[in-house]
Order: C-alpha cells, then structure tokens, then sequence
C-alpha cells in the first residue's frame, strides 16, 4: 500500500472547498427567530453527539453529585474510564461556540436523567456517567447540574437556531430488582413456554394470576388481572432502594418482565433484562400512558426537538405505534412541527433489511443508520469495494416511505457502543500511516455530508480521536484527560494527546466538516435530494458516484470519492440535460464531456462535489 506523505494531504486538503472554515459565531449574536429553527426539516441538520461527561466541566462542584464518599458511592473518578469525569450541561452550553463553528445545526446527547451512581458485582462496578441507568426520569442527574441548568441550555442552542434532541429509554431503568432465586451475577432467562404468565415457577407451579389473557391483549382490563409477579423468578426490591426510582410507579415489580437476563435473540431480546438492567413491561397500558406522561412532560417543559431512542428494537412494536404519535401530537402542540424521533437499531451488517423491517413493525418514522456506518467503515478502510455503498443507496427504496424516507435516517461513522470511526478505517491495514489515516478519515466524513441522510458527527472525531476499542474505550474526555488508556493514543492530524484540552478549531478534521457543513447547508440537493447511484468500481477500491436531485429546487448534484490510494480518472453517468458544472468542493471539470457523461479526475482518497447546471 502506497502511504500518503503529508505534503499529499495538504494538496488533497487544498483542492477542496472545505479547506475554508467558514467563521465561527462567538457568543450569542446568532438570535433565531421564535419559530424558523423549528421549521427546518429533520434533513435540514447537521447533528452533534456528544456524551456531556466527557466534554467540558463547567461546574466543578458537581462532579461528585452531591454525594459524600469514595467513587463507589459518588461515581466520581477521573482517572477511570468506566466512572463519572466532570463535565455538565453547563460546561456544553459555554462550549456551543465550538460547535456551532462546527457546522451542526442540532445536539444530540446522551441521557441526563438521574442515573444510580454506581452498580455492578463487587469488583465490577462502574458508574452511571453515560446515561443508561435511570432511576428518575423527571430530573436531571445531579453529576450534570440541574433542570434549570438544562433548560438554560436549550434557550442557549435555540437563540443560536440549534435544536436539541433528547436520547431516552423507555425499555429499562437502572438494576435495582432482585431475584430471590439464581446466581445474582448470572439470572438465566426463563421463557413464556417454560414459565408462563399463569403459574408460579413453571407450568406444574400453582395456579396464579386468574383470567390474565395474555401480554399480546393489550387493555386495562386484562393487565388489571396480572397481579403476581413470581411467574418465572420472584423479584423483590431492597430495602434501601424501594423508593427510589421516579415516578413512584415504576418501584412496583409488577410492571417489569422479571425473567431474567436477555441472550439478545427472540423472546429474550423484547423481555429479557439487559446484563441485569430491570426490563419495563412495555405491553401494559399503564407503562405505555406512563411513559407519554413522562417524554410528554419533557417536549412541554423544556420544548426540546427530538428524541433518540435508546435500544428501541428491544420494545414490542405496539408500543411505539402508540408512542410515537402521541409524542409528535405534544410537540406540535407546543409549536414544533418537526419533532425529529430516530430508533436505535442496532446491528453490525452493511444492510438495510432489518431496520427497515423494525420501523415498519413499529411506526418508527427514522433509525439511526446502522448500515451506512458499517457500509462507509469497509469501503473506506479498503476492506470492501465502493460496491458495498452503492448497493445500500439502492435499498432506500424499501425503507416505509421509500427514498424520501431515506434522507431522513441519521447517518454516522462511529459512536460511543461500536467505537470510533478511525480505529475501524485502521483495522483495514494497522502499519497504515498517520497521514493516509487521516486522510482515509477525511474521505469517511466526506461521505457523510454529502451522501443522503442526517450527518451524525461523534464528539471528538473532528479532533482526530482514535479509539483503542468499544464503549468505554470510545468515550475519550475533550477537556484534559487523568485516564491513562486514553492519553496514550496516537490523534490524528494533530501533535496533542487527551491529557491536554482538545478544541482546536484550526484541526484538519474540524476545517473539513465546518467547510462541508457550509456546503451542505447551501445546498436543498445534499440535504434533500434523492439518490441515484451514477457509477461504482466493483473489483477493489475505487470510484463510487451518485446524483443527487431536490425535485423543489430541481438542483442536481454529482458527489463522487476514490477510496484508493492511485488517483483515477473515470467517465460518470449524469442526468442527459446536464451542461455544465460548477464545484461545491473538490475539483470538477467546467463542462459534460457529452451529454449524459463527465469526465472526472480525482486524487487518491479524494472527493468532488459539483453542481449540474443545464
């Protein structure tokens, strides 16, 4: 493999419109008016993720929560990866500067309902500093600040004209039941079949729970019958804790699944506990009208934007068919016509299948795209052919809603579960070097803003984090860093380690997405146009190219890459009335070479973005 020296990335860097970071707004002189940030289509962003305990620390006072002890009581140890490190939601409202500057036009965060501070087997334990273990669902986790902190944040975003999108979970709360029977550190699932609703302790147990019709008759009346909750385990809550989860409906057992942990698959996957996490009985209405009323509270509270939802799959689709309709119904009554609800989806396969089958099961309206992550980290490390994306642009078509849906998918390259996108762009040849890694890294993100879909940018990614794994490994700090695992990464494009502060507008990467961010803003094709795939290289990498055509605006546009290290040359289809062409970014030939052809000329792992003119 050919590596690429740095003056090559700097010519590949010079050749783009995005080598221009447009200015970065300081402070709050962007005032939105009240209602035009809210008219933006879900298409129209530009999303930021971010896990608020690892980007800035506004507020020292609250890094241990308001609690007095050690980390296993506080949560608190910056030196750990898996335990609370200090950042808030006032430290993310003083940074929105940077990434305003950034390109994005809404933040996505990781849950900040109160979480338990710590839980695990002895030895095992880590903390609630990502989000995932509530126990109150109506206040924000003393770690972050406070509900009024929050809402000050999201008068600070919306001034800027930035919405902000809530990550929820409506499947488990944090591990606080118990079973009286079983290993605590390993409950077996037990199923329907074996333990059913209708006796205790399997089918020859005695008679239990009279007249109860099952969980797929999904009525007051029926659930009013389920009334013991030892069907397959007999849970119970301790006592230090049997008041501790809020709203106070949600201490009682009988409003969870009880049957132990999940093995991912089948039954287990709706009504298992996941590693322990007590699993809500989503098909009782009373959990249904509960948990409207608490996502409900939040959209007329606060008049947040949208909602991730976490391990969405996970819930019998009934209940989103219910969920999803009246949360829209709120935020519209509270003057946001485009709430923005996106599913978590997970799977590891360049495939659109089984998201498009969860939201037609389920009346999801968008999914995280799972597909296009994996789809862009094969083809661009240089383990698959452009081929691979190319054929997942062909299946929009069957996603409920078709192409248009498509475009509203929120797309990414990495995350806090699956690890960043530069650790898997270097898993296609580890003795790459830094230069081609970051420049493979910039090709990645190229795609992302140009391709349909919502880009997804993962905090830290524009300052060239690598992440040395999964979860906890992925979840580097922004602000300077005690933890050893992290500060010895190699970053890219950039001398600095985690052990220092990283919001360096001037990074390559931060450069790139800011230019891109500008182009895709200034373009109704990029944000809203559909996909037709206009030529692929099947047999290693190479070309991928694709037209993309706002049918409103009638714009066109023809984005193409070269994931190979040689630059090419290639002949691309292009709509028949095409003329000319102007650059958005990227090189692009001032004229068709014959009607329905272009001739493009791209360097290796470069791109080009150029406007059809008639």
């Amino acid at each position: 493999m050919k590596h690429m020296t740095l003056a090559a990335v700097a010519a590949l860097l010079s050749t783009t419109a995005c080598a221009q970071t447009p200015p970065v707004t300081r402070g709050p002189t962007v005032q939105a008016d009240s209602q035009t940030f809210r008219n933006r289509l879900p298409q129209d962003e530009i999303i930021y993720f971010v896990l608020p305990d690892r980007f800035a620390n506004g507020d020292p006072t609250n890094d241990r929560g308001g609690l007095t002890g050690d980390r296993l009581v506080t949560g608190f140890d910056p030196t750990h990866r898996g335990f609370y490190h200090g950042g808030d939601l006032k430290g993310l409202t003083e940074r929105l500067d940077y990434i305003q500057g950034l390109g994005a036009t809404a933040i996505w965060f990781a849950p900040v309902f109160k979480n338990k501070p710590v839980q695990g087997p002895p030895g095992q334990e880590t903390a609630g500093y990502h989000g995932y273990w509530i126990t109150d669902f109506t206040q924000v986790d003393p770690h972050f600040g406070t509900n009024e902190e929050f809402r000050a944040f999201v008068d600070a975003a919306h001034a800027r004209g930035m919405k902000v999108y809530m990550d929820i979970i409506t499947n488990h709360t944090a591990d606080v039941i118990r079973y009286r029977e079983g290993d605590a550190t390993n409950y077996a699932y037990r199923s329907k079949a074996d333990y059913p609703y209708s006796t205790r302790g399997g089918p020859d147990g005695p008679r239990i729970n009279e007249g109860f019709a099952g969980d797929d008759v999904r009525t007051g009346e029926n659930f009013a019958r389920l009334t013991d909750s030892t069907y397959a385990y007999t849970p119970y809550v301790p006592e230090a804790e049997r008041d501790v989860k809020v709203p106070a409906w949600l201490n009682d057992p009988i409003y969870y699944h009880n049957r132990g942990d999940t093995f991912w698959v089948g039954e287990s996957s709706v009504d298992g506990d996941f590693v322990g996490l007590d699993d809500i009985f989503t098909e009782n209405p009373r959990v249904v009208a509960g948990m409207i009323d608490i996502y409900g509270d939040w959209i007329d509270r606060f008049g947040v934007d949208g909602f991730r939802i976490d391990t969405a799959k996970h819930v019998n689709p009934e209940f989103w068919q219910e969920f999803v309709p009246a949360m829209m119904e709120r935020a519209r009554a509270r003057g946001i016509p485009n709430f923005h609800i996106f599913g978590e989806i997970a799977f590891d396969v360049p495939h659109a299948t089984l998201a498009a089958q969860v939201m037609r099961e389920s009346g999801l309206p968008s999914a995280l795209d799972m597909a296009f992550a994996k789809a862009a980290q094969l083809v661009v490390s240089g383990q698959a052919s452009p081929q691979v994306m190319a054929e997942l642009m062909a299946q929009d078509v069957i996603y409920p809603g078709g192409r248009e849906a498509a475009v509203q998918l929120p797309t990414f390259l990495g995350n806090h579960d699956y690890g960043r996108f530069s650790m898997f762009v270097k898993a296609g040849n580890p003795a790459m070097s830094q230069d081609e890694l970051l420049a493979r890294t910039m090709l990645g993100h190229a795609m992302m803003l140009t391709l349909r879909g919502v880009p997804t940018i993962y905090y830290g990614d524009e300052q060239g984090f690598v992440s040395d794994g999964n979860d906890q490994l992925a979840r580097e700090n922004m602000f300077p860093s005690q933890v050893a695992e992290y500060n010895d990464n190699d970053l890219i494009g950039t001398e600095a380690t985690t052990a220092q502060e990283n919001f360096d507008v001037a990074h390559p990467l931060y450069r790139q997405i800011a230019g891109l961010s500008a182009v895709r803003r200034s373009s109704p094709a990029l944000r809203r146009g559909l996909t037709q795939v206009a030529g692929f290289d099947h047999e290693g990498p190479g070309l991928l190219a694709v037209e993309r055509f706002d049918a409103d605006s009638g714009e066109r546009v023809l984005v193409a890459f070269n994931t190979s290290d040689q630059a090419i040359a290639r002949n691309v289809a292009v709509n028949t009335a095409a003329r000319r062409l102007s650059s958005l970014a990227g090189e692009c030939p001032n004229m068709v070479s014959a009607p329905g052809s272009v001739r493009l000329v791209i360097p290796p792992f470069g791109y080009a973005v150029c406007r059809l003119e008639r």
